[in-house]
């Protein structure tokens, strides 16, 4: 059985449609990417497969539990941790776990070996008596994971759980979501950091409230199977850019640090008679050459290409 199940799943504010005819699953102990921008209505999903927004049309169990009929037995089976710090800051590490232990309905031995291990994951040990607003990002979004794992759901929901942090920091919570897969445990996570979500198993990209694209990143790079992409460094990337732009070969133009990703609709090209023409625009081109598609070419042609 899917650890999440989603089918043709829509939510509408009136006339406005945030999500509109999901339809996806997520296996046992799977790392699940949801990308999109803000407002593509990725939040809205995870409020509705986590029973706190009730579904306009469509279906969605999580953990076998279907979250139209039964919001009240999926809280009990997730857990969640919101892209703000959701804790309370002007509580100790200590009193944050008492408290989510509590509400989890956790007491004696089972609390204190859960309190043991949210403090040895979020590497907090001898810091107990700290309050949550003393803490680092990094730290606090570690305590974070801790209180929402407390009662050992096999589902989990991260949204955006590194927002803010720090690169090290990052990498280390990265680390712990690995780790949590690798025990069985499901999840599904929302991020902007697109290097992040080369770490999921797969990923979902959503535009509009619609499901753009779905699968591996290695399957979604295929997406550039038949286009190449050239990445130009030049002296003055802007002016490059509105060349590039101009050119009828070239599909699509971003700006990648201080390079541009030029699309180019089929092959073969002829890339020296592309340095040639820059040139004679007046940009100097310091290099011009083919790269693989990254992730982010991905979500930029996908997502350009829903909306």
């Amino acid at each position: 059985m899917n650890a999440i199940s989603v089918a043709h799943l829509s939510r509408r504010f009136g006339e406005f449609v945030a999500v509109d005819d999901l339809t996806f699953d997520v296996r046992p102990g799977e790392i699940f990417g949801f990308l999109g921008a803000n407002g593509a209505g990725k939040s809205t999903t995870i409020r509705m497969l986590c029973g706190l927004l009730t579904p306009t049309s469509g279906t969605a169990t999580v953990g076998g539990v279907d979250v139209g009929r039964d919001p009240e037995g999926v809280k009990r089976c997730i857990g969640y941790m919101s892209q703000r710090f959701s804790l309370y800051e002007q509580l100790t590490v200590d009193q944050n776990i008492t408290f989510f232990g509590g509400m989890y309905g956790l007491s004696g031995a089972r609390l204190a070996s859960r309190r043991a291990f949210a403090i040895e994951m979020a590497g907090l040990e001898g810091r107990e008596r700290t309050r949550a607003v003393e803490l680092a990002g990094g730290w606090r979004q570690r305590l974070a994971l801790g209180c929402a794992l407390l009662h050992e759901p096999p589902i989990v929901f991260l949204d955006e759980p590194t927002g803010g942090v720090d690169p090290l920091s990052r990498r280390q919570f990265w680390t712990l979501i690995e780790a949590l897969s690798a025990s069985g445990i499901t999840v599904l996570v929302t991020t902007h950091y697109l290097d992040e979500a080369e770490h999921c198993h797969r990923v979902a990209i959503i535009a509009a409230g619609r499901l753009a694209a779905i699968g591996s990143t290695r399957d979604l790079k295929r997406v550039f199977d038949a286009r190449t992409i050239v990445e130009v460094r030049a002296t003055r990337p802007v002016d490059a850019l509105r060349v590039l732009d101009e050119l009828p070969e070239v599909e699509r133009t971003s700006v990648f640090g201080a390079s541009v990703h030029a699309v180019l609709k089929a092959q073969p090209h002829d890339l020296a008679s592309l340095a040639a023409r820059l040139a004679a625009a007046g940009v100097h081109v310091v290099s011009l050459e083919p790269v693989p598609p990254s992730l982010e070419d991905v979500f930029l042609d996908v997502a350009g290409r829903a909306s």
